[in-house]
C-alpha cells in the first residue's frame, strides 16, 4: 500500500514538474473553484428550511407550543418578540394539525372546555362558578370572532344581566358587551360584516340588545346599521353607492390615461379624478289636459243640448194714490193689472280634450360635480400649444359629464376651475431600483455556475495546450540540416557528472534537450 502510494506521489510530482507556470495557475484555480462550488451547493441543499407556523401568539400560547415542540424534539425559531414560531418546512403541516387538535393555541381565551377539564366542581362557591362561566363565555365569543374573515385578534367583555328574586324588573341591570377587534393589515370590513358582528354577539348572550353592544377597533368605533341611523337593510345600498362612485372615477381615469398616454407617455402622466354623485331616486307623475291642435283651442264636441222657452201672463204694476181708502194700508200704493211675456234659451256643449299621463322616474345615479387634476412631466409641455390642447380636451370632457348636473356648463370660468394641469419634474422611483436585487439563493447559484464555467474553460485550455505540445512533438523534421547543441561527454570524468549536465540542460532549455536527443537517435 505504501509502495503504491509512493508511486502515485512520484507520478504526481513528475506531472507537476512537467507543467508550466500558467498551467499550474489554471489548474489550481479550477480545483479551488470546484471545491468552493461543492461547499456552497452542500450548504444550500443541506440547510434546514423553516416555515412560519404560528403568529400573533400571546405569551401563554407561545409557552404551550414551545413545550409541545421541546417534548417532541422538533427544532424551532422564535420571531417578532416571541409572538411567532417557525418550524422546519418538512414537519410544518403535521405540527399545525397536532397543535390545533390539542387546543394549545387559544389566543389567550378560555372557552367552555374549562368545565370538561375540571369536571368536578366540588368546593366551588357560586361566585367562583359565575366568574369561571363568565370567562368561558367571553372566550367562546372571542373564538367565534377570531374565526371570521379578516379578523386578526379580538378582546371580549360581556356583562350578563343580574337575576334575583328580590329585584323587580326595573331594578335589574341589562346585559351589555364591549368588544375590541383588530383586523389584518389592509382589511376594511363592510357594513354588512359589521352588522354580522353585532348579530353574532346578540345571539350568544340572552336579553342583549343591539344598542347595548359596543364594538371598536384601532381605527375607531364600528357602528351597526341600526345604531348608526343607516337603517336595517340599507347597509348594502351604502356599499353599492360607494362602489359605483369608485368605479365611475376609475373608468374616467382609465379613459384619460388611454387618450393622453400615447401623446405624452404613460410614465409621464398622473391622473386624479374626484366626483360627487346624487343617489336620490325620484318618481314624478304628470296628468296633463290640453285642447286639440288646429281646432281653435277647442276639443271635439261629444254632446250638445239647446233649450228655448217662451212665457206670457199678467202682471201688476204699482200706481194710484197711496192709502186713502178706509180699507187701504196707509202709505202703500195700489197696483194696476197688465199683460207680460218672456223668452229664454240655453245651450250646453261637452268637449273631449287630450289627456296625457306621464310617469317619470329619474335615475338614482346623477353626477353632481366633477374635478380633474393631471400631472405631466415638464419636458412634455415645452410649448403653450400643447398645454392649450390638453386643457381643451379636459374642459370638453368635464362639460359632457356635467350636462345633467344642473350647472351652467357654458360658463368657461366655472369649468376652468374644475380642471387643473400641473407640469413638474417627476421624482425618481427608488423602490423600483431596490426591487431589482437578487435573493441569497440566486446569488449562490449564479456564483456556483460562474465557477463551474471558469473551471470548464481552464480544463479546456489545459487540454488544448497539451494537444498543441503533442502535435508539435510529432511534426516531421525539416528538410534542411539543423544544428543542435552538443555535449562533450568525453571530457566528463564520471557518469554522474554527465547525468547532472543532462539534467541541467533539460531543466533550463528543454527544447534544446529534446533536439539533442533526436540528434543522438538519428546518429544511431
Amino acid at each position: 500500500m505504501n509502495e503504491r502510494f509512493a508511486q502515485y506521489s512520484e507520478r504526481l510530482k513528475l506531472f507537476w514538474g512537467q507543467m508550466g507556470k500558467k498551467q499550474k495557475i489554471w489548474l489550481g484555480a479550477s480545483i479551488s473553484g470546484l471545491l468552493l462550488t461543492i461547499i456552497l451547493l452542500t450548504i444550500v441543499f443541506t440547510r434546514t428550511e423553516y416555515e412560519l407556523a404560528f403568529q400573533n401568539l400571546d405569551a401563554t400560547d407561545s409557552a404551550a407550543v414551545m413545550s409541545y415542540l421541546d417534548g417532541n424534539g422538533i427544532p424551532y425559531k422564535l420571531g417578532a418578540g416571541g409572538t411567532s414560531i417557525m418550524v422546519p418546512s418538512a414537519v410544518a403541516s403535521k405540527v399545525k394539525v397536532d397543535v390545533g387538535s390539542q387546543g394549545l393555541v387559544q389566543n389567550g381565551s378560555i372557552g367552555f372546555e374549562v368545565f370538561s377539564a375540571n369536571s368536578s366542581q366540588l368546593g366551588t362557591t357560586e361566585n367562583e362558578f359565575n366568574v369561571i362561566y363568565q370567562n368561558a363565555l367571553n372566550g367562546e365569543v372571542q373564538k367565534l370572532l377570531n374565526g371570521l374573515q379578516g379578523v386578526e385578534s379580538s378582546k371580549v367583555l360581556i356583562n350578563a344581566a343580574e337575576e334575583s328574586v328580590f329585584l323587580t324588573p326595573d331594578d335589574t341591570t341589562k346585559a351589555s358587551a364591549a368588544i375590541v377587534m383588530k383586523f389584518k393589515p389592509g382589511y376594511r370590513p363592510s357594513q354588512k360584516e359589521i352588522d354580522g358582528y353585532y348579530n353574532l354577539v346578540q345571539a350568544t348572550v340572552s336579553d342583549l340588545a343591539i344598542e347595548d353592544i359596543t364594538i371598536s377597533s384601532p381605527q375607531g368605533e364600528l357602528l351597526s346599521s341600526q345604531a348608526g341611523g343607516i337603517g336595517t337593510g340599507n347597509a348594502d345600498v351604502v356599499e353599492l353607492q360607494f362602489q359605483i362612485q369608485n368605479k365611475y372615477e376609475a373608468e374616467l381615469k382609465k379613459n384619460i390615461q388611454q387618450f393622453l398616454g400615447p401623446l405624452v407617455g404613460s410614465d409621464n402622466l398622473v391622473v386624479s379624478v374626484s366626483s360627487s354623485m346624487n343617489f336620490d331616486k325620484k318618481h314624478t307623475e304628470e296628468n296633463l289636459v290640453r285642447p286639440l291642435e288646429n281646432n281653435n283651442n277647442n276639443g271635439i264636441i261629444v254632446s250638445e243640448e239647446t233649450n228655448n222657452t217662451t212665457a206670457t201672463g199678467t202682471a201688476g204694476e204699482a200706481g194710484g194714490v197711496a192709502g186713502t181708502g178706509e180699507t187701504d194700508i196707509p202709505g202703500y200704493e195700489a197696483a194696476n193689472q197688465g199683460n207680460s211675456s218672456s223668452e229664454s234659451s240655453s245651450a250646453v256643449r261637452n268637449y273631449e280634450f287630450d289627456r296625457i299621463k306621464n310617469s317619470i322616474q329619474s335615475s338614482p345615479y346623477v353626477l353632481k360635480d366633477l374635478s380633474i387634476s393631471i400631472g405631466i412631466e415638464a419636458a412634455q409641455l415645452n410649448d403653450e400649444e400643447s398645454r392649450n390642447s390638453i386643457m381643451n380636451y379636459l374642459t370638453t370632457l368635464v362639460r359632457s359629464q356635467l350636462a345633467d348636473s344642473g350647472q351652467d356648463v357654458n360658463d368657461d370660468e366655472l369649468i376652468n376651475k374644475k380642471v387643473s394641469l400641473i407640469a413638474r419634474n417627476f421624482a425618481e422611483d427608488a423602490a423600483g431600483a431596490a426591487s431589482g436585487g437578487l435573493s441569497t439563493a440566486w446569488v449562490v447559484g449564479i456564483g456556483a455556475a460562474a465557477l463551474a464555467v471558469i473551471g470548464g474553460l481552464a480544463f479546456m485550455l489545459v487540454r488544448r495546450r497539451k494537444q498543441a505540445e503533442i502535435e508539435e512533438a510529432i511534426m516531421p523534421e525539416p528538410a534542411t540540416k539543423v544544428e543542435y547543441p552538443t555535449l562533450d561527454l568525453e571530457s566528463v570524468s564520471n557518469e554522474s557528472q554527465a547525468r547532472k549536465n543532462l539534467e541541467t540542460l533539460a531543466k533550463r532549455k528543454p527544447d534544446e534537450f529534446v533536439n539533442l536527443l533526436r540528434t543522438w537517435l538519428a546518429d544511431e
